[in-house]
């Protein structure tokens, strides 16, 4: 089925730049809702296993709650996904410096990143009908990253079969080298509200990163075999959270990357689904890990636009992205390198496409 796009004004933020919000619509009533702040999705709507539409990530409802919010509810951000360990990184012999906004580190981009700014949107042709395109421009030295950065994100949604499709595709240039490492930090609940511990979680992932007490990747590229971070057949999401793993303790839950197996194709990485709805998501991507993330520092001060709280254990990110820190990791480990660079140089692209695909268990 063939989507349409429609534009409203959301609001404006404190600098008075107006905020829009675009909706992806399908005949069949499922839907997909993104804001140009922070290019972040905001709604998903699809059908659970009896038919029923229900909104499946966690939006807010309106521009200053998106403002007050730590945590990056349905972002793309940027310039660098994850953490850079102290805030530094060196790049052709000069070092860098980013705003440390996580303790020690920088953590998606720094203070004033991506998921803060107002994209551009416009509609372009998609494989299934009209897509959104969402392009921003980072200058040189924003945030301490040099060069100048073209990103873009679109958004395409369709459906056949029954399975409802929502298909992002990111791009970026540099006019110096810089590190890239774009992605989508939507929080999911597949039954629409309640816990997602009993979701049911299966990634395509034998090893996973161990983190030091800053959760800044200690460089080893760990098996997941006996661990909390097998998820290799369907587990429960909460069934280990409290076994009292060090590596959970330290982040106080999961927020891990979990290295993703067969790297470099467009592959399906994972499969979650929620036994009370019965709402099936499968993630294909062509990045090399995933950061899985419990919401561990939610606390309910989040509201949704239906005015419901959003506490630890209500959603999860399943973060599509480059391995975190690689700018500094890829020196000291060949395991790293062999999984890419996460620096891009002029007249290269970054380019990589997550899809996310719902259906009926």
């Amino acid at each position: 089925m063939t989507a349409t796009l429609h534009s409203t004004a959301f609001g404006r933020t404190r600098r008075g730049e107006p905020v829009e919000r675009w909706e992806l619509r399908l005949p069949s009533g499922a839907s997909a809702a993104v804001l140009t702040r922070g290019a972040a999705l905001q709604q998903v709507r699809v059908p659970d296993a009896d038919g029923r539409l229900g909104d499946v990530v966690v939006g807010l409802g309106d521009v200053a709650a998106y403002e007050a919010a730590e945590g990056y509810p349905g972002a793309v951000v940027g310039r660098v996904a994850n953490r850079i360990a102290g805030g530094r990184f060196s790049l052709d012999g000069t070092e860098h410096a980013v705003p440390r906004n996580d303790g020690p580190n920088a953590l998606h981009g720094g203070a004033e990143g991506f998921d803060q700014r107002v994209w551009s949107a416009e509609e372009v042709p998609g494989p299934d009908g009209p897509a959104l395109r969402l392009s921003l421009l980072s200058p040189d030295g924003d945030m301490g990253f040099p060069g100048e950065l073209r990103a873009s994100v679109t958004y395409a949604l369709s459906e056949a079969d029954g399975r409802v499709a929502l298909r992002l595709d990111y791009r970026a240039s540099t006019s110096a080298p810089t590190p890239v490492n774009l992605t989508n930090h939507a929080y999911v609940n597949l039954d629409g509200g309640g816990t997602v511990e009993d979701h049911l979680v299966q990634v395509r992932a034998s090893r996973y990163l161990p983190v030091d007490a800053d959760l800044v990747p200690t460089g080893e590229l760990a098996p997941v075999a006996g661990t909390p971070f097998d998820f290799a057949t369907p587990t429960r999401l909460g069934e280990r959270l409290r076994e009292g793993h060090e590596q959970l303790r330290l982040a106080g839950g999961y927020d891990h990357c979990l290295v993703l197996d067969e790297p470099g194709a467009l592959r399906r990485v994972v499969t979650a689904t929620a036994p009370r709805s019965g709402r099936r998501l499968e993630v294909e991507t062509d990045l090399p890990g995933l950061q899985l993330y419990s919401g561990n520092f939610l606390d309910g001060s989040w509201r949704t636009p239906e005015g419901r709280q959003v506490r630890q254990g209500d959603a999860v990110c399943l973060e599509t992205q480059l391995l975190p820190d690689a700018v500094n990791q890829v020196a000291r480990s060949t395991e790293f390198a062999a999984l890419g660079s996460s620096v891009l140089r002029p007249g290269e692209e970054f380019a990589s496409t997550t899809v996310l695909t719902f259906s009926a268990a």
